[in-house]
């Protein structure tokens, strides 16, 4: 069985300023209900110059332009487009929606696999609930755009050895780190505990492709320890790599006692953490937005974070952030 390792958490009360960058404003004529925006933006991959983002109430996958002209003045720059992930439509009816939703959670970048020589997009399904089990393969070409290429991927098998740990799974990050894939285990006030699970991608990839019956175990647990905000815990909502073994990952602190219902946000972080495993800076988020995706860029003597929040309102637009700290953190 992998060791578990707690993670203490750091003493940074500075409040890391948060910039707005846009709303992830879609053409509603390419949205099944005529939606004209993302409503609950979950996860973020940059490949080149597109931002690709899930949206844990949607069957499909959001495509931004990085660098969009902008559109009229005050308003948001050219509208993101949708590429769809899952047949199928989900219920207008926001209780009714959440019953049937996959709820895709995690969307990460994958090095070239089997059937896929050019690499992938993955998005998962959290976990929490039987039919949140269903992971998408999206194969990328050589300019990193989706080439077409889709394949359904059952997490069950991955997921029921982490059910034996965590009762109310919910994955909620992955990104490729050091050879290894890191899934992300987001707790709550039902049970504090996030985790950070990591397998060898040498043995996952092949069951990832369709070639092995049965995931290998998991490599590593370590649980992560990030403090709470008005006595709610932080918890992991997603994480991305750094440089040399690091990584940095958001986290929220959410006032609800399972992975099912929704909660207000009273806080939210940006974390890091060293090579070593150990979580060296945690800063929170000045105006405490509920962010669920992030990647970063190391530009000059910064490291740029580009976020995405979800207002669990599908009336209210996801948006896109920036928050900056240095990149030599020691």
């Amino acid at each position: 069985m992998p060791n578990e390792k707690g993670i203490p958490m750091a003493n940074t009360p500075t409040f890391l300023p948060v910039s707005f960058i846009r709303n992830l404003s879609l053409d509603p004529a390419q949205h099944p209900h005529g939606q004209a925006h993302l409503s609950a933006a979950s996860g973020l991959v940059r490949v080149r110059q597109r931002l690709y983002v899930v949206a844990d109430d949607e069957l499909h996958l959001g495509v931004f332009e990085e660098h969009a002209a902008p559109g009229e003045a005050g308003t948001d720059p050219a509208p993101g487009t949708l590429v769809r992930l899952l047949d199928g439509d989900l219920p207008r009816d926001k209780g009714k929606r959440k019953k049937a939703k996959p709820d895709l959670e995690t969307l990460a970048q994958l090095p070239p696999l089997p059937g896929c020589p050019a690499g992938a997009l993955l998005a998962l399904g959290s976990g929490s609930k039987p039919q949140r089990e269903t992971g998408v393969l999206i194969g990328l070409d050589v300019h990193g755009v989706p080439n077409g290429r889709m394949a359904s991927v059952n997490l069950e098998p991955l997921y029921a050895p982490l059910r034996k740990r965590f009762d109310d799974l919910n994955i909620e990050g992955a990104f490729m780190l050091s050879g290894d894939l890191l899934l992300l285990h987001r707790g709550n006030k039902g049970d504090a505990r996030s985790a950070c699970i990591r397998y060898d991608w040498n043995l996952i990839a092949p069951w990832m492709a369709g070639l092995q019956p049965k995931p290998p175990n998991a490599k590593s647990v370590q649980l992560m320890q990030l403090g709470d905000v008005c006595g709610v815990p932080l918890s992991l909502t997603d994480g991305t790599a750094l440089q040399g073994g690091a990584w940095a990952f958001s986290a929220v602190a959410e006032c609800t006692e399972n992975s099912y219902q929704d909660g207000a946000c009273v806080g939210s972080a940006i974390g890091i953490v060293a090579p070593d495993g150990q979580l060296r800076h945690l800063h929170p988020l000045a105006g405490a937005p509920k962010i669920e995706g992030l990647v970063a860029q190391g530009l000059g003597s910064e490291w740029v974070f580009t976020l995405v929040t979800d207002p669990d309102d599908p009336k209210t637009p996801s948006q896109m952030l920036q928050a900056r700290m240095p990149l030599n953190l020691g």
